[in-house]
């Protein structure tokens, strides 16, 4: 018979076998604690192989001419309270080259805090010698960028680019700047553009002392008819005017400022001639009537809508002031529907 047998599975632990516990817990943690400072050096190390080149004395200089301008980013200052992190995950060599050109050229006094952040790029908030204004800093080292050539590719304004990854990032800056020039020049609500470089474009800042202007998605609308009717406007002048499709049209990005609906991220938006421009206007105003009727707006014109606005032959549009009028069909009822 084996000496386990007899063992009594369900006893206390002896002070033996506590004391044994309690150094193998000692080890353990002290091994844990060794792994998580040796990750933490080489994450240092790594943060540190990146930064080298600010120890040039030209880069070094740079950075020492702006650096108060970039509290803010940099969370020190009266920004004490900013996530350092941010500037690390954002500020690499050619961002800060390109903010510090930008500077130099007078279209940046202070880069402040970040008032809003996604996948392809951060917004700060910023001062200009014209006041306040939106900066916005895309990712160099993203490739997220590298799925969004379907935006980019079929646009004649942009053809022969090449592939390599910082050219896609600036050619989608430029791209952003020109669609917001474009939107704005035919009067829709956009955040009008007012500098770029490389990877850096600055425009208007949405909001006020307090913060950003909200997102359409974030605050309810007290009469979400009226807005309806001018979103749907907005589209239909895009495409009838401006010769655009936004092709990501929905409450995200659209803000809620000074009583009205600005659209904003329109970089990815393409011209009529894209071969996906009529996918895309479809999918936006499919967005756009979701919206709506999750407002209790009583409306459907997923088809009806995007053939009005492919239609360029009719001599006698809608009236802008009554887009809801063009519904001339709603979906069946499905009721009793098996």
């Amino acid at each position: 018979m084996n000496e386990t047998d007899h063992l009594d599975l369900d006893a206390d632990p002896t002070p033996v076998e506590k004391q044994i516990e309690a150094e193998n817990i000692a080890l353990a943690e002290e091994k844990w604690k060794a792994d998580e400072e040796a990750l933490a050096h080489a994450e240092m190390d790594k943060k540190q192989d990146s930064w080298t080149w600010m120890k040039e004395k030209k880069y070094a200089t740079m950075f020492k001419e702006i650096e108060h301008r970039l509290e803010g980013a940099l969370g020190t200052g009266q920004f004490e309270w900013v996530d350092r992190r941010v500037f690390d995950q954002v500020f690499d060599q050619r961002t800060l080259l390109s903010v510090y050109k930008l500077m130099q050229q007078g279209h940046i006094d202070t880069l402040d805090w970040p008032i809003a952040r996604g996948k392809e790029a951060h917004v700060f908030h910023a001062t200009t010698p014209n006041g306040v204004a939106a900066v916005k800093i895309f990712h160099t080292s993203n490739a997220v960028f590298k799925g969004l050539m379907q935006y980019i590719e079929g646009d004649p304004r942009f053809g022969g680019l090449r592939r390599r990854h910082h050219e896609l990032v600036n050619i989608w800056v430029r791209k952003e700047h020109r669609n917001m020039m474009r939107m704005s020049n035919h009067g829709l609500r956009v955040p009008e553009p007012h500098a770029l470089f490389r990877n850096v474009l600055v425009m208007d800042y949405l909001g006020d002392e307090d913060g950003p202007s909200p997102r359409l998605r974030d605050i309810e609308i007290e009469d979400p008819g009226p807005v309806f009717d001018e979103l749907l406007n907005w589209l239909r002048d895009c495409w009838q005017k401006a010769e655009l499709v936004h092709a990501d049209f929905s409450e995200y990005n659209i803000l809620w400022h000074q009583g009205e609906p600005r659209v904003i991220d329109v970089g990815q938006s393409v011209t009529t001639t894209h071969p996906h421009a009529e996918e895309f206007l479809v999918r936006d105003v499919t967005r756009l009537v979701e919206w709506a009727q999750r407002q209790g707006v009583d409306v459907d014109l997923a088809e009806a809508w995007p053939t009005y606005c492919i239609d360029h032959s009719s001599s006698n549009p809608t009236d802008s002031s009554s887009a809801s009028s063009i519904i001339s069909s709603t979906a069946p009822s499905s009721e009793g529907s098996t």
